[in-house]
């Protein structure tokens, strides 16, 4: 499985999605913290943060007895210059050149 394969795999999930959500909005949680945010078992985080931990996207440091969570956004960026960027480059630049045309005309 790719690195791509990996970030793909963990933003397909809406519970993955929100977690990430939560670290984008306070950084530096700890899974406690997060349980309380959802609905689900300690186990289903701890694995849901596993996930993303394995594409990159969160990062884990320990405190003294807690491990704290905090979200790196690299990898998504990383899609984003690959797969949008390159798909939306060409409508912007149409609009740019629309632009330039009708502001010619006028």
């Amino acid at each position: 499985m790719t690195d791509d394969d990996r970030v793909f795999k963990a933003l397909a999930d809406p519970s993955r999605r929100f977690l990430l959500d939560l670290l984008f909005a306070r950084d530096g949680r700890t899974q406690s913290e997060l349980e309380g945010e959802l609905e689900m078992t300690r186990f289903g985080v701890a694995k849901h943060l596993r996930v993303l931990e394995e594409a990159g996207l969160v990062v884990v440091r320990r405190s003294g007895r807690e491990k704290l969570h905090y979200l790196n956004p690299v990898p998504i960026r990383q899609i984003h210059d690959r797969w949008i960027d390159k798909f939306t480059e060409q409508h912007v630049t149409a609009l740019i050149d629309l632009k330039r045309t009708l502001e010619e005309e006028s």
